[in-house]
């Protein structure tokens, strides 16, 4: 018998016009991720279902943000639902230092699959964005310049959803030897309705990846993230 030590919630936006799909997809994430640590108890919660983040949330608890950037919502929303706990925030899953290896090696399993050679493919990572600010488009921009120099001969070009540039129109002048890497946690209305309607607009031929928050590895760096976020005290909330 494996006795619990401690606790980890992941937090995610959700989908509030329809949060249960969201928030099974959320749990299933959480599941594989204890599968990586033993002695833990490994909960989740969308912010998009009511009560639900309170409800799962245990004091010393390490939350996970299970988003692309800091931002808003961990800077503002995760700090006003846990104003009375104690917790430990971790870095977020698009932040993580470790993401473009899982990316590349995604990218070039996708190429090879179809006969591509590297320095022949486009990468077109599709990421949200924000008019609200920055954080979101830095995040994306900070992927795609750590994630070009493991994949040598790629070109790498961005398109957002919320901003310039507009994803149709950084697709409508790619080639057919495109992957589209959608920089996403889940796969929410923007990937499955924003996205491949830019992609359409764009006469896009190339082809388009799961969202990274479903990269083969992603549990595994998840969890590993959650372990030191409990054992760095900059980390306490």
């Amino acid at each position: 018998m494996i006795l619990t030590l401690h606790t980890a919630v992941l937090t995610a936006h959700g989908q509030p016009s329809a949060p249960g799909p969201a928030e099974a997809d959320l749990a299933a994430t959480a599941k594989a991720v204890a599968a990586h640590l033993p002695g833990w108890d490994v909960r989740s919660a969308t912010l998009a279902a009511p009560g639900r983040l309170e409800q799962v949330m245990e004091d010393s608890a390490v939350v996970y943000p299970f988003f692309m950037s800091r931002g808003y919502f961990t800077s503002k929303v995760l700090p006003g639902r846990l104003q009375d706990r104690a917790y430990r925030l971790a870095t977020p899953f698009g932040l993580d230092s470790g993401l473009p290896d899982l990316a590349a090696h995604s990218v070039q399993q996708a190429a090879s699959k179809r006969g591509w050679l590297l320095n022949e493919v486009n990468l077109l990572l599709a990421a949200h964005g924000s008019a609200r600010g920055p954080r979101a488009a830095e995040a994306a921009e900070d992927f795609a310049a750590r994630l070009g120099p493991l994949l040598p001969g790629c070109t790498v070009s961005l398109g957002y959803i919320e901003q310039e540039p507009r994803l149709a129109s950084a697709a409508a002048t790619l080639p057919s030897q495109t992957i589209c890497l959608p920089f996403f946690a889940q796969a929410g209305d923007h990937v499955k309705e924003d996205l491949p309607e830019a992609l359409e607009t764009a006469g896009f031929g190339g082809i388009v990846l799961p969202v990274t928050g479903t990269l083969s590895g992603a549990p595994a760096l998840i969890a590993a993230a959650i372990r030191l976020a409990s054992l760095d005290r900059n980390a306490a909330e």
